[in-house]
């Protein structure tokens, strides 16, 4: 085990040191530009769009996938990631994960964007994402084959092993038993079915009550302990600057683990760019393909602007040390750390706190994350949903992953998720990069009927585009 956890390591450290680095910031910037900063210019609007209500009765409402996809990423990332990622790379960190996720709102935008445009119809309503738009506009089925698995790899694998993982490594403080993570595991696991046999809609019925409640108790805690340190703060704004340019501390590496763990942890949380999102979106009933594209890309915003922000305050300023909480093997102890935090303000109940937020954000994403793996089974196998023995199997299969995730080791279940997460990006952002001009082309017909008071409906046939299931 320890050497396949040290191969996995090593390409993780790779692709994300040189490949991943250069794709997304490179892939963030360019849409950015050809949509004019559509992230900041229509932010708005993107917030307006939300509260539009469904036409079919069958599909979900713009608000529910927004739900459900920041159901995916507010997660443990948000929390564990984060807090390891100051550990590891200093408050400097937090700027390139800003970065990213300004940028990645663009990315959002596009993929979203297309997912909405080359959706299926569905028995129940409409189905899409990053497989289908490549099998659709590229013409290459195969390859969105290999996107779908990669798909369900990552987040009925990896990422909800590791949201276990997670869960399990908060909790098992309050269990004096030696077999803590078995108690949590099947716990979780027991909670989690409930949900996921449940199917999609009972997973989006379930995020749009449970995603808001707990994004705003997180923000104003947040809050509370920014008010709390109004005097500190400022030295907190300038540190997470200074630090994110100190070039000067280059040579001990401390400059490129920033940038790097910033960007990996910004990538793992808002998930711009890697193909997840889009499946959420394509299950949106909209009027205009546009729509679901600036919906998806506020809840970019959401995850890392707001939550993730909210976990950095949370630790800068109690003004520990983070250098402190790094185990023997050069691991970062990140629940501890934003732990004893809390304490330094709330005493017992930061911890009590951390622990109930982290247990919500966790539980989640396991069902936000399994619908994005339903998604795509019925890619590789058509008659997927329709065939109730095979999808018991497969609900069970990931019930089963989650039990597990809460045994397995940090270093293992973090280079997994985010080597699993990397392959999806190294398809997804090309493919959005050969398409994009769809995108751009969706977005130019939405501005411009806006602009001209005319009603922000989409025929395919309006930006050249034909053979789509719907907006004929």
């Amino acid at each position: 085990m320890d050497f396949i956890a040290g191969i996995i390591s090593s390409i993780s450290g790779y692709m994300y040191s040189y490949i991943l680095i250069i794709l997304l910031v490179a892939a963030g910037v360019y849409f950015s530009f050809r949509t004019r900063f559509v992230q900041i210019r229509l932010l708005k609007e993107s917030v307006r769009v939300i509260a539009e209500p469904k036409k079919d009765k069958d599909s979900i409402s713009s608000f529910q996938a927004l739900m459900v996809s920041t159901a995916s990423r507010v997660g443990t990332g948000n929390i564990v990631g984060v807090t390891g990622a100051i550990i590891l790379g200093g408050p400097g960190a937090v700027f390139w994960m800003w970065l990213i996720a300004v940028l990645g709102g663009a990315s959002a935008f596009v993929e979203s964007t297309l997912a909405q445009i080359y959706k299926k119809r569905g028995s129940d309503g409409s189905y899409g994402g990053p497989a289908y738009y490549i099998k659709q506009a590229l013409k290459v089925p195969a390859l969105g084959g290999i996107f779908a698995l990669f798909l369900i790899l990552t987040y009925m694998g990896g990422f909800n092993a590791l949201a276990s993982f997670n869960l399990a490594d908060f909790v098992k403080v309050y269990i004096p038993s030696e077999n803590a993570t078995l108690y949590i595991g099947a716990v979780v696991a027991a909670l989690s079915a409930i949900v996921i046999f449940g199917g999609g809609k009972r997973i989006s019925k379930a995020t749009q009550v449970i995603v808001p409640i707990m994004a705003v108790a997180y923000i104003g805690m947040a809050l509370l302990v920014i008010c709390l340190n109004i005097t500190s703060f400022p030295s907190v704004i300038g540190g997470i600057f200074a630090e994110a340019f100190n070039f000067s501390s280059m040579a001990g590496g401390l400059f490129g683990a920033a940038v790097m763990n910033g960007i990996k942890r910004g990538l793992y949380s808002n998930e711009a760019g890697i193909g997840s999102a889009p499946n959420a979106a394509a299950s949106a009933d909209v009027s205009h393909p546009v729509k679901q594209g600036l919906v998806q890309m506020l809840s970019v915003f959401i995850d890392t602007l707001l939550i993730c922000s909210s976990s950095a305050f949370m630790v800068l300023c109690a003004g520990l040390d983070p250098a402190a909480y790094m185990d023997s093997s050069g691991n970062p102890m990140s629940g501890m750390f934003i732990q004893d935090s809390l304490g330094v303000n709330f005493g017992a109940f930061g911890g009590y706190f951390i622990t109930a937020a982290l247990a919500l954000f966790a539980y989640t994403t396991l069902v936000g994350n399994y619908y994005y793996a339903e998604m795509n089974i019925s890619y590789l196998y058509k008659n997927a949903l329709s065939n109730k023995p095979f999808m018991f199997c497969y609900r069970l299969l990931a019930v089963i992953i989650i039990f597990v995730g809460a045994q397995v080791s940090a270093g293992l279940a973090w280079d997994t998720a985010d080597v699993l997460m990397g392959c999806m990006a190294l398809i997804n952002v090309p493919v959005c990069i050969i398409l994009g001009n769809t995108a751009f082309k969706a977005l130019k017909d939405y501005t411009g009927k806006k602009k001209a008071g005319r009603p922000l409906d989409f025929k395919a046939a309006d930006i050249g585009i034909k053979g789509t299931d719907y907006w004929k």
